[in-house]
């Protein structure tokens, strides 16, 4: 296997190299969304609800606390920001409006990162298979180079040869890698999909209780 790798000639190092950052970052992505879809959101929310029907802010504050991830975070700004405003008496259409932009605000800063790093498997997915394609114009021109001297010599099959192993075997290795790369990125970002979608119910549910409840 390491035979054939070499002879995919020197683009096969950033290839590698290109192989490994993209396994560090589906490995350190995926560890991160399991472990967020192992909260249960609804669960959470639920909660979080029965305790603000209780008038327990600080009741929903600590179940927010406790549950830990990015939808969490984010209900938990917006209690926040809730608990203040009750303690200084503002209007309803203040504490809506100043929890649906501190929640707004905060999402944002969540789905960062939710989504941190997931730009070096799109790059890594436009790159890997550009190397592969310029592996086979090197390999290329390596053969016509043999097929050259074989006209010259009588000699240079070789020379022809690893040429073309070497076009085939770092275009297979670009797009090898890059589907790597694109098909994890894929399944990441429809799982961040999600979790957005879970944040923006999330804030509708908090406003509109203030708005109905206050």
């Amino acid at each position: 296997m390491i035979e054939q790798l070499l002879l995919g000639g020197p683009l096969m190092i950033p290839l590698m190299l290109c192989s490994l950052v993209a396994i560090a970052v589906v490995y350190d992505r995926w560890f991160s969304f399991r472990e967020n879809r192992r909260i249960d959101i609804r669960s959470l929310r639920a909660k979080v609800q029965a305790r603000l029907n209780e008038k327990n802010v600080s009741g929903a504050i600590s179940e927010c606390e406790a549950a830990g991830g990015p939808v969490a975070s984010v209900l938990l700004a917006g209690l926040r920001s809730y608990k203040q405003l009750l303690g200084k008496n503002e209007s309803t259409e203040t504490m809506r409006l100043v929890v649906a932009q501190v929640m707004q605000d905060y999402s944002a800063q969540a789905m960062s990162v939710v989504s941190k790093r997931l730009d070096v498997l799109t790059t890594i997915g436009m790159a890997a298979p550009l190397l592969g394609m310029t592996g086979t114009v090197t390999g290329m021109i390596a053969s016509f180079a043999g097929l050259a001297e074989a006209g010259s010599t009588g000699g240079g099959g070789g020379a022809v040869a690893n040429g073309i192993a070497e076009a085939l075997i770092t275009t297979a290795a670009g797009l090898l890698i890059a589907l790597a790369a694109v098909i994890p990125q894929s399944v990441f970002f429809r799982w961040s999909d999600e979790i957005e979608l879970e944040i923006e119910e999330s804030t509708c549910e908090l406003v509109e209780f203030i708005l109905t409840n206050h």
